[in-house]
């Protein structure tokens, strides 16, 4: 019998696609109307100041875009006319955030950025006609899929949500598992500085925010394999490694990895762990509580002068998009964990 067909990759390209988005309007304030034609930037000349990196990362950004829409599309349009819509959504996509950056005092509207994305979408999209079929019908990173995680819509909403936290693990300014942070939207206090208070702050949510992301992964594997739960409890903490390393000093890549987070660590793999022989029910309410928990101890946490005074010096320079997306899905990512925690699953045995 022939597996039911994933949705993975359209979910993957619409998620993309919005933090694609994101990135082009950040920091999404200044908008004023300069009464200037919408369009002139269509015909502007050459820019006199442009870097490799610029035309680079414009090509680059828009490649997953068009690789993902062709699986996405090619199972009702075929994979020639999924490459040519890809590569058509990709131009479309950024000559309407490029024309929204005109109302933006921050952003500058430009034709080499639009023409750049649109290769990138070109590029992605021809290689999506190549290679997009593994994440599809029966290739083979849809066989891994379906070997390793169960089946459903569900499941396929769960494996963005993990990549979306492991995204998030890339700001190198957030405390380690701490998702949610809306103190800049709520204007909260956060509690006085401690050496004590925060150490314990700074453990409760990392073995919080472990624990919820580690049993949203256990209820995704189909093998209940706990090796394989030691890697994805391993995978954020290279990324974070990795993302410090490169984003703010390599002979400081894991400054984060202090006293309170090593404990929080140590605690929440061995809570999670236990945990992994709970009725899944439990395990989904253990989750939910725990993730509110990490939550509001983000929006308290005293502010770290250690970290402020090691992150002073740091020149964010072309990285200032993306630590500023990085940061959105940081703040959103319990938001959307918790509506899935709450979602109905199937019978074992059935599938949605």
């Amino acid at each position: 019998m022939k597996p039911p067909h994933s949705p993975l990759a359209l979910y993957l390209a619409v998620a993309y696609a919005l933090l694609v988005a994101y990135a082009s309007l950040h920091p999404l304030v200044g908008w004023r109307d300069t009464g200037a034609p919408l369009m002139d930037f269509l015909s502007a000349p050459w820019p006199r100041y442009y870097t490799g990196f610029d035309l680079a990362a414009n090509i680059l950004a828009y490649v997953p875009l068009g690789f993902l829409l062709v699986p996405a599309l090619q199972g009702r349009l075929g994979p020639a006319a999924a490459a040519l819509v890809a590569m058509l959504a990709g131009a479309g996509l950024s000559l309407a955030l490029e024309t929204l950056q005109h109302f933006l005092s921050s952003r500058v509207p430009s034709n080499i950025d639009l023409a750049c994305n649109t290769l990138g979408a070109m590029i992605g999209a021809a290689a999506g006609m190549n290679w997009g079929r593994e994440m599809v019908d029966g290739g083979r990173l849809h066989r891994l899929r379906t070997r390793l995680v169960v089946r459903g819509r569900g499941a396929d909403f769960g494996l963005v949500l993990l990549g979306l936290w492991l995204l998030a693990q890339l700001n190198p300014e957030l405390l380690l598992f701490g998702t949610g942070d809306l103190r800049a939207l709520l204007e909260l206090p956060p509690l006085p500085y401690s050496a004590k208070r925060f150490a314990a702050t700074e453990a409760l949510v990392a073995a919080a925010g472990l624990f919820a992301a580690g049993l949203i992964g256990w209820s995704l594997l189909r093998a209940r394999r706990r090796t394989l739960l030691a890697l994805l409890l391993l995978a954020p903490l290279v990324i974070k490694a990795f993302a410090t390393a490169v984003l703010v000093n390599q002979a400081q890549f894991l400054h984060w990895l202090t006293p309170g987070n090593a404990a929080g660590l140590a605690a929440g793999a061995a809570a999670l762990f236990a945990a992994t022989w709970l009725p899944p029910l439990a395990q989904r309410i253990l989750a939910a509580l725990t993730l509110l928990l990490a939550t509001a101890l983000v929006n308290l946490a005293p502010e770290n002068p250690y970290l402020t005074a090691s992150l002073a010096v740091w020149q964010q320079g072309h990285f200032l998009n993306f630590n500023g997306l990085t940061r959105l899905v940081s703040s959103l990512w319990p938001f959307a964990a918790l509506p899935y925690l709450m979602l109905p699953r199937p019978r074992p045995g059935e599938h949605e």
